[in-house]
């Protein structure tokens, strides 16, 4: 595995530290007046989800992991396992559906996502960007009520509870962003 420099971290980078393997969140250079410069990182350990604030100068070496991403198919859940399917192989593998978190209404049968691996060990599932979801229920369109930036609620068919914008209606199709969790558009 290729070593860099402790200023050469990025977010989203895997590094190997202390015996585990961590996703580098935040980071900041950091230039104090007295000393030399250091990058302050924030890092998320990827098997327990604990956090960790550390300091690495630029004479630091770290191991940065490469993962290996696989698409995979979602197939069903099973006692809060989820089950998944090599689309090549036809291998299917179970994962906690905790892994998932909050974005977990999104996941839907027959849905293709990246699984990311470190060696045989599955550390990450990463959702499609946009989902289309129906609006289940809403507060009907009121006339003349199109001013600027106002949102009201509406509950998806998937539990989920989202702001969408005034012209949105009950029963229509929209896609949310599963990062943010947000309204994008209609579908």
């Amino acid at each position: 595995m290729p070593k860099i420099n402790g200023n050469e971290i990025r977010p989203g980078n895997v590094l190997e530290h202390d015996g585990g393997l961590w996703v580098a969140v935040k980071l900041e250079h950091v230039k104090p007046g007295k000393g030399g410069a250091f990058a302050q990182v924030e890092m998320k350990n990827l098997r327990n989800g604990s956090k960790l604030n550390e300091r690495f100068r630029s004479a630091d070496k770290v191991e940065r992991v490469r993962l290996e991403q696989k698409d995979q198919q979602f197939l069903y859940e099973s006692d809060g396992m989820l089950v998944f399917m090599d689309t090549e192989t036809f291998e299917q593998i179970e994962l906690p559906a905790d892994l998932l978190g909050e974005r977990r209404p999104f996941l839907q049968d027959g849905m293709t996502v990246v699984i990311e691996y470190y060696d045989v060990e599955a550390l990450n599932v990463t959702l499609p960007q946009k989902v289309t979801c129906q609006i289940v229920e809403t507060e009907p369109v009121v006339k003349g009520q199109t001013a600027a930036n106002s949102f009201k609620p509406a509950v998806l068919d998937n539990g989920v509870r989202v702001m969408v914008p005034p012209f949105v209606a009950q029963d229509e199709m929209i896609v949310v962003n599963t990062e943010t969790m947000e309204y994008s558009e209609r579908a």
